[in-house]
Formats: structure tokens, sequence, C-alpha cells
């Protein structure tokens, strides 16, 4: 029989879930309240703008003709069960990297339902600095980076802990 769940990384998948109705509750908002290409300035430097992407991170592969979508639902999946893996078999207590693992699922999981449902990934985060416009994204891939930073971090923070026992 396999360990207790509450005693593996996946006791933090409530955080995939936060990440998620988080996720798809402000692309609701965004869809009900502006017209695709509408925007509202809210800052000097950052508008919501309400974005169709068909493609990836940077509109990457957005104008192939649609097989992109299933190209990239499949990696979604794949990716989101390799951490689902990684998570039942690491500790509950190993909080960075299960706390990042369930960023980036449930950053998946949100960009996964988009492609799914409407064919495209919903964006509205615009930052800009004059006319120069950083891409559109959304919060699923906000938290997908910041998971990513946090397995970086984890692998420096773990390894400098490996070479301070080793050193005695």
């Amino acid at each position: 029989m396999g360990k207790p769940i509450c005693s593996t990384g996946l006791r933090w998948l409530w955080l995939a879930v936060v990440v998620l109705v988080l996720d798809l509750g402000s692309k609701v908002l965004v869809m009900n309240h502006f017209q695709l290409g509408e925007s509202l300035p809210l800052i000097p430097f950052f508008n919501l703008t309400y974005a169709h992407n068909p493609g990836a991170a940077f509109s990457f592969l957005a104008d192939k003709g649609g097989w992109q979508r299933w190209f990239f639902a499949a990696i979604a999946l794949v990716i989101v069960v390799a951490l689902l893996v990684l998570m039942y078999r690491s500790s509950g207590k190993q909080k960075l990297n299960n706390i990042a693992f369930a960023m980036i699922i449930g950053g998946a999981l949100g960009n996964l339902f988009d492609r799914m449902v409407h064919g495209f990934v919903i964006d509205f985060i615009d930052f800009y600095v004059k006319d120069w416009h950083y891409p559109i994204f959304n919060l699923a891939d906000s938290f997908i980076c910041v998971g990513a930073v946090l397995v970086v971090l984890e692998g420096f923070l773990s390894s400098s802990d490996k070479t301070a026992k080793s050193k005695g």
C-alpha cells in the first residue's frame, strides 16, 4: 500500500487549486468586462488589455494553423503528471519545491483549460515603457514563472546546504 497523501508533497495541492481559481476567475472578469483588444490604463506602465493567444509564451507558434493547440495541451498534461509524481515522491516537509510545483500545476491547468475550451489562452496583463510593450500575459503565466524560479532557487539552496554539510 502507498504512503499517506498527507505525508507527501501532494498535501500542497490546495495551492494549485487556489492558483487555478484565481487564474480562471481573473479571465472571466476580463472576458465579461472587456471587448477583445480593449485596454484599460491603470498606471503609467501597466494596462489591462484583453487579448487571445493561440500560441505559447510570447505568442510562440501562434500563427501555425491550430495544431499547436493540441501540442501545447499535451505538453501541459505531461508536465502536470510529472510534477504530481514528483510531489507524491517528495516529503510534505519539502515546502519550497512543493509550493513551486503546485504553482506550476495550477498555472498549467489554467492555460490548459483556456486552450481546450476556447482554442486560445486569454491574456490581459500588459506592462510597457513608452511605445515598447512586454508580451501580454495572464496570472497562470505569472504563477508558472514564479514556480520555475522557486525550483531553481531550491536547487541552489539545497546544493549549498549539501556543500556546507560536506565541509562539516
